[in-house]
């Protein structure tokens, strides 16, 4: 070693619809898996499918819902989460209730990515017009 101070690397600038999106993600991924057990309890499924699928259901809901939470640095991990949420819908149709968790998520999600993303502009339009961009 000769002494040098090494730099630690400057972490990467994650837009606003990033951060608000992966917290709601994050969030709904919790509330997704207790849908699941829900789903379980209550034996909504179809006639013939056991009750131990909505607890995987809830699970791989859960994993998916939370990978996706870390992909919306990219187009395609936005529009996986619009999937997510029309996924939740569709589970409206077992438990009428998870239609509540669908309008609250749907409409924080919606609010992260396109009220988000109009404020990321802002932003960034006054970074540049201040030259610290």
């Amino acid at each position: 070693m000769s002494g040098e101070s090494v730099q630690p690397k400057p972490r990467r600038y994650r837009t606003l619809p990033e951060k608000v999106g992966s917290v709601v993600l994050g969030f709904e991924s919790i509330v997704v898996f207790l849908a699941g057990l829900v789903i379980f309890g209550l034996s909504a499924l179809p006639e013939g499918i056991p009750r131990w699928w909505g607890i995987v259901a809830g699970s791989v809901g859960f994993v998916v819902t939370l990978a996706a939470s870390g992909t919306l640095r990219w187009a395609w991990g936005r529009i996986l989460g619009w999937a997510i949420q029309f996924v939740i819908a569709l589970g409206a149709f077992l438990v009428p209730a998870i239609l509540l968790v669908t309008i609250i998520f749907g409409a924080l999600y919606a609010y992260a990515m396109i009220g988000g993303s109009k404020i990321e502009r802002r932003v960034q339009e006054q970074r540049r017009e201040l030259g610290t961009d």
